[in-house]
């Protein structure tokens, strides 16, 4: 009898995370009015758009969990509170998408640059940033405690912290690239879009593990994702130097993905792994 039970509620949760899924999926097309979804996946065949669309979706699913992910408190309550945090969850998620346009690639107009020139470059980075944003969204709202406001003011709290720490990971990542990473993506360079996407979500999954503790004081809190960040951001060109002379042995990175004709989207996959490998080792260590 428990275990028909168990097999009940597994049953009711796993319906209610495809109610919120599909809410999530109307919240986009809400904050995105001038989107015409199917005209652009069926009808344009916009690939840099389905990249982009598609990110948003693994996102949503990342953030989804922290509403669904936990111990029982009886299925009354966990549905109340899948309802009450997974419908934050899919506002945040919106909302940072919308910050990230204006921050990350802030030299030039992201929607343009997916549903007019077709950039996949842009619509890689735009995924990236909603998985990004899906991993911050996780630890913020999973790892929330009875800080200031409560739980709910001390997740969006949380949130608000790592997308800052987002838009310094961007800026650092500028920084140490030979190259300049707007003109680059702007020219349709879609390796250089894959490589800038793999550090974004590395440093985000640092976020989400450092944000996933339970609050215990913004001192403390502050410090664990500082401390994490900071590793995550010296780890980047320390990955992008192994990848030179490791996983691309005889080969120079920058040469591969801008400073040849057809730019490798293979060596940029790979620099990719490395920065998102790198983060998952680092939090395995800790």
């Amino acid at each position: 009898m428990q275990y028909l039970d168990g097999i009940l509620y597994s049953v009711l949760y796993l319906a209610a995370s495809f109610i919120l899924f599909y809410i999530g999926k109307v919240a986009y097309q809400l904050f995105h009015p001038k989107i015409k979804v199917s005209e652009e996946l069926v009808e344009k065949d916009n690939f840099a758009f389905s990249v982009a669309y598609v990110g948003y979706f693994i996102g949503l699913v990342i953030a989804l969990g922290a509403a669904v992910y936990g111990e029982s408190n009886g299925w009354q309550i966990d549905l109340m509170d899948m309802g009450v945090y997974g419908l934050l969850t899919i506002i945040l998620m919106n909302v940072s998408l919308i910050i990230n346009d204006k921050i990350v690639l802030s030299k030039f107009s992201v929607k343009k640059e997916i549903l007019e020139d077709r950039n996949v470059g842009t619509g890689v980075i735009e995924g990236a940033n909603a998985v990004a944003t899906g991993l911050i969204v996780l630890g913020a709202i999973h790892g929330e405690g009875h800080g200031f406001g409560g739980p709910l003011v001390t997740g969006v709290l949380y949130w608000a912290l790592g997308q800052f720490l987002l838009f310094i990971t961007v800026k650092v990542y500028d920084a140490i690239t030979p190259y300049d990473v707007h003109a680059e993506i702007e020219k349709d360079n879609v390796a250089v879009g894959i490589a800038m996407g793999g550090a974004i979500i590395a440093i985000a999954n640092l976020i989400r593990f450092a944000l996933m503790h339970d609050f215990e004081s913004w001192i403390i809190t502050v410090e664990d994702v500082a401390i994490d960040v900071a590793i995550g951001l010296a780890f980047l060109p320390l990955a992008r130097l192994l990848t030179d002379k490791i996983l691309l042995p005889g080969r120079k990175l920058t040469d591969e993905i801008v400073n040849q004709e057809k730019p490798n989207n293979g060596a940029a996959l790979i620099e990719a792994f490395a920065y998102i490998g790198g983060s998952v080792l680092i939090t395995w260590a800790l």
